[in-house]
């Protein structure tokens, strides 16, 4: 009652929420970042230390949660229908991202009367060290040589290839196995706890990525290629109502507390440019919403790299914004059939995606080279480049949302959705559910003898 009563009193106004700290961090930061430039690059070594902090929680968080999720359930048969379910899941939404945004960018036409001069395409050079990955490299990525080596390069999909292989060992030795099953329990409970610790900083963090690309760029990156910003963020609105909102119709997710448990993860990966910092904050949402460990920990993670809806709707439209700059530029026309071919083939190279530096425009440039005539793709993309920034924040959130989504509709998927948590997600009764479920762990274990 005491716990219960406590959450019940309002904030005291001192005392706001994560979320509305995170948003007078970013307003805060822009104004330092528009008034005194220099300020905001002084700052940024903020916004370094704020998601050195986040990806050294990744590595632990996700190798823990998927061992306990799936050595300590017994969840062996259900790893290989889970992952085809969440496969079939992310190439559905992800094919709908890609349409979605060529359509609306054939709508607004944001491209139409932008010429692709000569420029300088120095901002290409580390873009062009890379290339996006194959199908065939994709799939030898996801096996890491060392997974030491994976975890110190916090490459999120090799990590959870080695847990789930670990996993699967320690369900094979039987009772010898208990014992890591119980410290990657107590490890997943004290990476979460850390995560709160360095939610703090959040903030803090937050305005100085905002300081430090209003002072770089300045607020005339909000009007340069504006029409371009604009329709994206219009079609990223348009797939959020549209998509997601039939997705959470048809799964039955109860939408108010979705948005109560998304709204901070999303908050951050917008404020960062950053899906990691969202991550860990991210799956423990997951969990309280009533989405089962072993689910939350296998498909989120896997989702950072074949479910970033929120990029490929990027492409989809980058891609045609730079076909349409070269019909002002030469006159040449790309058939709507082109667009679908491009489409296609975005749709397979997307999905290299994860561990690439300036992941989208890698996989943008490798499309326009294909498709774009007389050398002009590199030039499209230097133009992009200069607000990309700004769209990378609307694209990252998107991508965040969705893999929360997608923990839950497989969640539901394999019938082990909590609905009555979830209903009570951040209001007092999820503490009282706590206690609750707690007590018959306790007296469970008691039961057991352990």
């Amino acid at each position: 009652m005491t716990t219960s009563a406590a959450q019940s009193r309002p904030r005291p106004w001192y005392r706001p929420s994560l979320t509305v700290q995170i948003m007078i961090g970013l307003v805060v930061g822009g104004v330092i970042g528009w008034l005194r430039p220099d300020w905001g690059n002084a700052v940024y070594f903020l916004r370094d230390i704020f998601i050195n902090l986040i990806k050294s929680i990744i590595a632990p968080l996700v190798f823990s949660t998927i061992v306990v999720g799936i050595a300590g359930a017994g969840a062996l048969r259900k790893v290989g229908r889970m992952g085809i379910k969440a496969l079939i899941y992310f190439e559905i939404v992800t094919t709908a991202a890609l349409f979605i945004g060529l359509a609306v960018v054939n709508f607004t036409k944001p491209g139409a009367g932008v010429t692709l001069a000569a420029t300088n395409t120095d901002v290409l050079k580390t873009i062009g060290q890379t290339h996006p990955k194959t199908f065939v490299e994709t799939i030898v990525h996801v096996f890491p040589a060392s997974v030491i080596e994976a975890m110190v390069r916090g490459d999120v999909l090799q990590i959870v290839a080695f847990s789930v292989l670990f996993a699967l060992a320690v369900t094979a030795v039987g009772e010898k196995g208990k014992p890591i099953i119980r410290a990657m329990d107590s490890l997943s409970q004290i990476m979460f706890k850390f995560t709160n610790y360095v939610m703090l900083f959040a903030p803090i963090g937050v305005g100085a990525a905002m300081a430090h690309t209003v002072g770089t760029q300045g607020l005339r990156v909000l009007f340069n290629l504006g029409k371009l910003i604009g329709s994206l963020y219009l079609a990223l609105l348009i797939f959020i109502l549209l998509i997601f909102g039939l997705v959470i119709w048809i799964a039955r997710i109860p939408l108010r507390q979705f948005v109560r448990a998304v709204r901070e993860p999303a908050a951050l990966a917008f404020a960062t440019t950053s899906s990691e910092s969202a991550l860990p904050k991210a799956m423990e949402s997951m969990e309280r919403f009533g989405v089962p460990p072993h689910i939350v920990g296998f498909v989120m993670p896997t989702g950072y790299s074949f479910n970033l809806t929120g990029s490929t709707l990027y492409l989809a439209m980058a891609s045609v914004f730079v076909a349409q700059a070269a019909e002002t530029t030469i006159g040449w026309h790309m058939s709507l059939g082109q667009q679908i071919a491009m489409m296609l083939t975005l749709m397979l190279t997307s999905k290299g995606v994860a561990g690439v530096p300036r992941a989208s425009l890698v996989i943008l440039l490798g499309a326009l080279n294909s498709f774009v005539p007389s050398g002009l793709g590199p030039i499209g993309v230097a133009v992009i480049f200069g607000v990309d920034e700004l769209m990378d924040m609307g694209r990252t959130c998107v991508n965040v949302i969705g893999n929360c989504l997608a923990t839950a509709v497989v969640a539901r998927w394999e019938s082990e959705f909590d609905d009555r948590r979830a209903r009570v997600f951040g209001t007092p009764a999820e503490a009282e559910l706590d206690l609750k479920t707690g007590e018959v762990a306790f007296a469970d274990a008691i039961a057991q003898g352990d």
